[in-house]
């Protein structure tokens, strides 16, 4: 049994690169980039109104002219007009193109119109109310940079550039693999010593919101079957997620089958409370990884998020962050293991604070529901006193 520290370094120094694909823009929201995105021209691409009113050349106003013959009215996505001559103005909304010879915007609440003609009651500054074309950005500057993750807001300056295609890194093909003669489908009525299938269906809701859907897969708990499967699963995966079948019973084949299939056994059995049976290896050559979770739903939950999602974020190039939270009661720790405890969160007076959620060990699926995510509380022998900082997972 090695510590919770050793098996999360050893996880992260097994990281892989799957390479890139080209995706649609509405595709490619929480993807990571594998290009540079440059600006295609100016941003903005032309000298824009930054307010309704109208245009004027300021060389009127050094020549004391207050009052301006209307020449017309610009809109937004309107080609570019010209102003005739310095005594005339035109009516220009938010966002259009200034006129040629025009060169000051003055808001409409500082004018007053009368038939054609607008009169200004303040005299403006020269340049004023101008988004100026380049000010943003050159043509040629990078807005993004590779290994950016694709949020909402870099979908609008994609679609700003006109990247209907982005090259994005490659996601993995996981298959969730369960096991155990126990479990029956949601829509079965289970027998008094049956339960629903939950792990696996939690691990795929799970996986969906990193932009991954996984396929699932069933196994008896049949050696035979189990090591049949898992060679197929392993040729056609890139990583296998399994809930069960790794503890020391005699219906526990896994570790045994990943030994026959030539996967590098890693580490097996933790320092850490729940999932303390978790299994993790690997086959270099083709690049295999194996995360194999104890079976009660909290381990395995608490695996995910824990493991999983550090190492999907070192593989796509993202920095591992770790959060921290106060939690607002005393905890004992255990004097060997680590313990990821749950908890639900809220902020009080600008801080992340914690209370433990009581749960009955880790097979109380409910408690899953209710909690926010995980605090890790190190070994020790002394109570941690109220108001302890600790690293925090996040799981909602």
């Amino acid at each position: 049994m090695i510590s919770f520290e050793n098996a999360y370094d050893q996880v992260l120094q097994h990281t892989f690169n799957l390479g890139d694909e080209t995706v649609s823009l509405l595709e490619s929201t929480g993807r990571v980039l594998s290009e540079d995105i440059r600006a295609d021209r100016d941003f903005p691409p032309f000298n824009r109104s930054t307010k309704d009113g109208i245009a004027i050349a300021f060389s009127a106003i050094e020549k004391g002219v207050t009052r301006f013959k209307i020449e017309g009215v610009l809109s937004a996505g309107m080609p570019q007009q010209t102003l005739s001559k310095d005594t005339n103005c035109f009516e220009i909304m938010t966002g259009a193109v200034l006129p040629e010879q025009a060169d000051t915007i003055i808001m409409y609440e500082e004018t007053e119109t009368e038939d054609d003609y607008v009169s200004i009651s303040k005299t403006p500054n020269k340049g004023q109310n101008i988004h100026r074309q380049g000010t943003d950005e050159k043509e040629g500057a990078i807005l993004l940079k590779k290994g950016t993750e694709i949020t909402a807001a870099v979908i609008g300056v994609l679609a700003s550039v006109g990247k209907n295609k982005v090259t994005v890194k490659k996601l993995p093909k996981i298959c969730v693999v369960s096991t155990g003669n126990e479990l029956v489908e949601v829509e079965d009525k289970p027998l008094p010593h049956q339960i629903r299938k939950s792990n696996s269906l939690s691990l795929f809701a799970a996986l969906e919101r990193v932009k991954i859907t996984p396929t699932l897969l069933h196994l008896a708990d049949n050696q035979a079957i189990i090591e049949k499967e898992l060679e197929k699963a392993i040729n056609n995966f890139d990583v296998l997620m399994l809930s069960g079948g790794v503890s020391k019973g005699k219906f526990d084949f896994i570790p045994d089958a990943m030994d026959k299939l030539g996967i590098t056994k890693v580490f097996h059995r933790v320092a850490q409370r729940p999932g303390k049976p978790f299994w993790f290896g690997v086959q270099k050559e083709k690049q295999k990884v194996i995360f194999s979770f104890p079976g009660n739903p909290v381990s395995t939950f608490a695996n995910y998020h824990v493991y999983f999602l550090p190492w999907l974020k070192k593989c796509l190039g993202l920095k591992v962050e770790k959060k921290q939270i106060i939690l607002e009661e005393a905890i004992q720790p255990h004097p060997s293991l680590t313990l990821f405890v749950q908890v639900t969160t809220q902020y009080k007076k600008g801080k992340l604070m914690a209370k433990t959620v009581k749960g009955n060990g880790s097979g109380d699926l409910v408690s899953l529901a209710l909690a926010d995510g995980f605090i890790r509380v190190p070994p020790g022998t002394d109570e941690m006193t109220q108001e302890t900082v600790f690293d925090y997972i996040e799981t909602t």
